[in-house]
C-alpha cells in the first residue's frame, strides 16, 4: 500500500487583531517516500510584535529543510539539526532587535511503519486510534493559575534549544490532532476526540477552530488534523521484523517459482549467500534475487545483516540515481530475499582477466574509475562506507553505466553491532590503518579505489596480494604506474599514489577531491607524491636499530672484561 494521509487545516484570528499561529504539511513526492510525510503548527508569541515572523519561519524551515536530509539519518536527528539551526537564528535575531520573535513549535513526521514528535511550548499534539485517545505533549509553561501563558520553552528564547522527542508505531487509520491553545485551551479532551473523529479531516479541523471561537476564545485558534489512510515502504525496522519472522527459502533449482519469480540461473554460491537469476512471469523482466544459504538460515546476524542491505540499497537508490542496482522492495513476499535489477555485462575483474589488465584502455579505466568515485560521493554524503571496492564489486553493463555492487557490509550507522565490529572488505584493497582497528571511513572506500585504478592501470596490486594483518607488505611505496605501463600518463601516476599513499594525511579526503584531480587530468595535474619516510614504512626500526647498537656494545663489553688484558 502507498503512502497516503488526509490532511485537514483550519485557523482563525478569533478577536485579536493578527493572526500569529502557523501551520504546515508536506506530503512525499513519489521518489522520496521514505523520508516520509511532515506537519507542524506553531503559535506566535506575541509580546514583543515578532511571533508571527517566528512562528512562520519555524515552521516553514522544518517543511521545506526535512525532505533536504539524508534518508539515512533518523528522523530526530533531523529534526535536532533543523531545529536548532532555527532557533540559533531566532536567538540571534531577538540579541538585534528589540522586537522579541518567539514562538511555540510542535512537528509530526511520518516514516515508514513509524510516527516521530519532536515539542517545544504549548500547543499540543493527540494521537486518536480507535476509540483511545492519546496526548502526546506536555506544555512547557509555569504551572500557575495567573501565569499559564508564560512559556518556559520557546524558539528564539534561549541560544540552545531542549526539544522534547517522542516516537511510537504506526497503525492504519491512526488520526493525528495538532492544536494551538487557542484550541486546547478552550475545549477539553472529550470535545476535541468527538469533534476530530467527525467527517474528513478538513471538515474536522474547521469544527474544532470554530468550537474554539464559539466557546470565547481570546486566542488565536489553529488546528491542523492528519489521518494515516495508507503506511509507506517499510524502514530499516521493519525490514528487520521481516527478516527474523520469514524463512529462508530452501536451494531453489532451474524451474522453480517463488512469488511470481522463476529461476532460470544460479549466479553465485558463496557458502553464505546465494545470487540467483529469475525471470517474472508476469512482465517477463529479469532480476537477480538473493538471499541467505540454507546452511545460514537461523543465523539472526547474517539474516540482520541481509535486511540492513535491504534497507540500505532502497534508500541509496530512492531518487533514480546511477551508479547503483536498484531494489524493489518485496510486498507480501513469502519468504526472506532480496530482488535486484538484472544487469546484462560483467565486472571489471571479469573484463581484467579476459583482456588483460595491460590491455584495457586508459581512458576507459578512468572514465571507470571517476564514475565509481561519484557513486562513493553519494554514499559518503548519506553518511554510508561501502568497505568492499574493488574491481570484483565494480560491474560494466551492457548499457555501459558502470555500477557499484554489494552493500552487504557496508555501514550507516544503522548497521547490527555485529556488522560494524566485523573485518570486513578484501586485504589486499584494505587501508594499512585497519589493521590497527582504526574506525572506517570515507578514507577507506578512496584508498580500495585507488588501489582498483592501480590494478586496472598495470594488473598489479600496489602492495601485491595481502592476507590478514600482513602489515609488512605496507613497508614500501608502490611503483609509478608508468614504470609497469608506460603508456599511462604521469598526471595519472600522481593520482594512483596519492590514493594509496602510505600516509592517511598524504591521501585524498573526499571523494570529490579526487574527482576533481581525474577531471583535470593533465590541465592542472597534481605535483610528485614524496616518497614515505622510513619510519613511517616500518615503525619498529627505531627500535630495531637501538637493539642493535645495545647488542653489539654489550658484545664489546663482554669481549673487553674476559679477553683485554687490565
Amino acid at each position: 500500500m502507498s503512502f497516503d494521509v488526509d490532511i485537514g487545516h483550519a485557523s482563525e484570528r478569533g478577536p485579536r487583531a493578527e493572526n500569529e499561529d502557523f501551520a504546515a504539511a508536506q506530503r512525499p513526492a513519489p521518489h522520496e517516500e521514505a523520508l516520509g510525510f511532515i506537519a507542524a503548527i506553531a503559535d506566535g508569541v506575541s509580546a514583543g510584535g515578532g511571533g508571527r515572523m517566528a512562528a512562520q519561519t519555524s515552521v516553514t524551515a522544518l517543511v521545506e529543510d526535512f525532505f533536504a536530509a539524508p534518508p539515512t539519518w533518523d528522523t530526530t536527528v533531523v529534526f535536532d539539526r533543523v531545529i536548532g539551526a532555527q532557533n540559533s537564528w531566532l536567538a540571534s535575531h531577538n540579541r538585534r532587535s528589540s522586537d522579541s520573535a518567539m514562538s511555540t513549535l510542535t512537528a509530526l513526521a511520518l516514516r515508514g511503519h513509524t510516527w516521530t514528535l519532536g515539542h517545544v511550548g504549548d500547543t499540543r499534539a493527540y494521537l486518536l486510534r480507535g476509540a483511545e485517545c492519546r496526548r502526546l505533549t506536555q506544555d512547557h509553561c509555569l504551572d500557575h493559575p495567573d501565569f499559564k501563558s508564560r512559556l518556559t520553552r520557546a524558539m528564539g528564547q534561549e541560544d540552545a534549544i531542549r526539544v522534547d522527542y517522542l516516537q511510537g508505531e504506526l497503525h492504519l487509520g491512526d488520526t493525528f490532532v495538532l492544536v494551538s491553545d487557542g484550541v486546547h485551551g478552550r475545549l477539553p479532551q472529550a470535545q476535541i476526540v468527538q469533534l476530530a473523529g467527525q467527517g474528513s479531516a478538513q471538515q474536522a479541523s474547521a469544527a474544532l477552530v470554530q468550537a474554539a471561537v464559539a466557546a470565547g476564545g481570546q486566542d488565536n485558534a489553529t488546528a491542523l488534523v492528519v489521518r494515516v489512510l495508507g503506511l509507506a515502504r517499510s524502514r530499516l525496522e521493519d525490514a528487520l521484523v521481516a527478516g527474523r519472522v520469514l524463512p529462508v527459502p530452501p536451494r531453489l533449482k532451474l524451474g522453480e517459482e517463488l512469488d511470481g519469480h522463476v529461476v532460470t540461473a544460479l549466479v553465485a554460491d558463496t557458502g553464505v549467500h546465494l545470487l540467483y537469476q529469475v525471470r517474472h512471469m508476469a512482465t517477463r523482466t529479469l532480476k537477480a534475487l538473493k538471499t541467505l544459504h540454507p546452511s545460514r538460515a537461523s543465523d539472526e546476524q547474517e539474516r540482520a545483516m541481509l535486511a540492513h542491505e535491504a534497507w540500505l540499497a532502497a534508500r541509496v537508490c530512492e531518487r533514480e540515481v546511477t551508479g547503483f542496482v536498484r531494489i524493489d522492495e518485496a510486498h507480501d513476499a513469502s519468504a526472506f530475499y532480496l530482488l535486484y535489477d538484472w544487469h546484462s555485462g560483467q565486472t571489471l575483474e571479469q573484463l581484467a582477466a579476459q583482456r588483460g589488465a595491460k590491455n584495457l584502455p586508459v581512458a576507459d579505466v578512468v572514465a571507470w574509475v571517476l564514475a565509481a568515485a561519484r557513486a562513493l560521493a553519494r554514499l559518503h554524503r548519506l553518511g554510508v562506507v561501502h568497505r568492499d571496492v574493488k574491481p570484483g564489486n565494480l560491474h560494466l553493463g551492457d548499457d555501459g553505466q558502470l555500477r557499484l555492487l554489494d552493500l552487504g557490509v557496508a555501514v550507516s550507522g544503522n548497521e547490527p553491532a555485529e556488522q560494524r565490529a566485523l573485518h570486513a572488505g578484501t586485504p589486499s584493497y584494505m587501508n594499512p590503518e585497519l589493521w590497527s582497528d582504526e574506525p572506517v571511513d570515507a578514507v577507506t572506500d578512496l584508498f580500495a579505489l585507488g588501489a582498483t585504478l592501480y590494478q586496472l592501470l598495470t594488473g598489479h596490486l600496489p602492495f601485491g596480494e595481502i592476507e590478514p594483518y600482513q602489515k609488512q607488505r605496507y613497508r614500501r611505496d608502490p611503483k609509478p604506474p608508468s614504470r609497469l605501463r608506460p603508456h599511462v600518463p604521469i598526471w595519472l601516476d600522481h593520482v594512483a599514489l596519492k590514493a594509496v599513499a602510505l600516509d592517511k594525511k598524504l591521501r585524498f579526503e573526499t571523494a570529490e577531491e579526487l574527482i576533481i584531480a581525474l577531471e583535470r587530468g593533465a590541465s592542472r595535474p597534481l605535483g610528485a607524491a614524496a616518497a614515505s619516510p622510513l619510519a613511517l614504512r616500518d615503525p619498529t626500526l627505531l627500535w630495531k636499530v637501538a637493539l642493535g647498537v645495545s647488542v653489539v656494545v654489550n658484545v664489546l663489553v663482554v669481549f673487553w672484561l674476559l679477553f683485554l688484558p687490565r
